[in-house]
């Protein structure tokens, strides 16, 4: 039965793309792509109501044996696919003692700002830039 209904489901996917694109667009004629210009093709009303009506019953029971597969593939699952794997236990990681943070001193460059030095010195000595 499922077997069946895979085939038919495929069989009329098929046939619904097809059948769709040999529908004309805005301004495109059926007809136009087998050289002829006018819509002789299919009669005087051309293509329209016999695709339409086509494509709707392909549609029809497309949905209908989407909704089968669907309802007999669920009543067919037991279990799951993940039965089989083994869990890892995750072991918590150990919370270290936090230690108390100190409030902030003074940074060395705002302390020499206050005290009117200035940055880095630059060496005073025997040496000479070159």
């Amino acid at each position: 039965m499922i077997t069946f209904l895979i085939v038919l489901h495929t069989v009329v996917c098929l046939f619904l793309v097809c059948i769709v694109l040999l529908q004309h667009g805005k301004g495109a004629d059926i007809g136009a792509s087998f050289g002829s210009s006018n819509q002789s093709l299919f009669g005087a009303e051309g293509p329209v109501p016999l695709l339409n009506k086509i494509t709707t019953v392909a549609a029809i029971i497309f949905m209908c044996t989407s909704i089968a597969l669907a309802y007999l593939s669920a009543d067919k699952s037991t279990g799951s696919i993940m039965s089989d794997v083994e869990v890892q236990k995750s072991v918590a990681p150990v919370q270290q003692e936090s230690m108390p943070v100190s409030p902030a001193t003074e940074k060395p460059a705002a302390a020499n700002q206050e005290r009117g030095e200035s940055g880095p010195q630059a060496p005073t000595g025997g040496q000479s830039a070159q």
